[in-house]
């Protein structure tokens, strides 16, 4: 989203004499979203906007220029990593491959191949260490609380071939057995449901209003007006509601992992 906003918002604050949790307070929001604003990694909602105006007394300016256009994709992962590592609970949906936190190295690397134009080694190389850095956030026993919920695709799809498929299918049911994350399964037979156009995460946080991030084929966006962030919790309630039990889930994965070869 840039950071050419969120940088006159912080030479207005300190020209004001406020530190973030003053500004924070005088405008009813918390300091870790005024922080975030500043750096550019969120866009104020217009009511937040309209208060943080009220607030240093710069008119409409913060509400009239509020940044409308998306950043550039990659740009936009960035913010979206870093508001996963923030979160205190993440729901995830995947149409088609693992979620990047659940992801194995050989998979990951798998599904760099299918790049184009081609990746180089060292690209690759790059990307599979961030995606595992991202994957640390499990490490964690308790926060942030994971749930996923995987279209029945994602596990047929042998991505990488049959050993990297069964390895990665049983890194998901450890994860789940050692109730680290909770998973349900959409069964392809359900046929089409609210979510199956793409990817989706929601993200909850402990001082800062949650967000969301959607994912397809060259489009990807962070989320944060309320508006559309409840909007895509109740198409994710809706389609959960449609998915199998966690036992039945993991049942389903468990055979699936055998059909790839995997041998208790």
């Amino acid at each position: 989203m840039g950071t050419a906003y969120g940088d006159w918002l912080r030479e207005q604050r300190e020209l004001a004499g406020m530190t973030q949790q003053q500004l924070a307070d005088a405008a009813m929001m918390t300091r870790s979203h005024i922080a975030h604003i500043e750096a550019g990694r969120r866009i104020p909602s217009k009511e937040d906007a309209c208060r943080l105006d009220r607030a240093l007394n710069t008119g409409n300016v913060l509400s009239t220029f509020r940044p409308q256009e998306e950043p550039a994709v990659a740009e936009r992962f960035v913010a979206a990593r870093q508001l996963e590592q923030q979160a205190t609970v993440i729901r995830e949906f995947a149409a088609s491959l693992v979620p990047g936190i659940f992801q194995t190295d050989a998979y990951a690397r798998a599904v760099m191949r299918t790049a184009y134009p081609p990746w180089s080694e060292e690209e690759c190389d790059r990307f599979v260490v961030t995606r595992l850095e991202r994957s640390m956030i499990l490490a964690d026993p308790v926060t942030p609380v994971v749930w996923a919920l995987l279209d029945e695709a994602v596990l047929r799809r042998p991505v990488g071939g049959k050993d990297v498929m069964a390895r990665q299918v049983m890194h998901i049911i450890r994860l789940v057995e050692s109730e680290r994350v909770r998973v349900h399964v959409m069964p392809l037979g359900l046929g089409a449901h609210p979510l199956m156009s793409g990817m989706l995460t929601l993200m909850w946080f402990e001082d800062q209003p949650p967000a969301a991030y959607s994912e397809g084929m060259s489009v990807s966006r962070v989320h944060d007006s309320s508006a559309v962030v409840q909007r895509l919790q109740g198409a994710y309630d809706l389609a959960l509601s449609d998915a199998l039990p966690l036992k039945e889930s993991l049942a389903l994965m468990r055979a699936t992992a055998k059909e790839y070869g995997h041998h208790d």
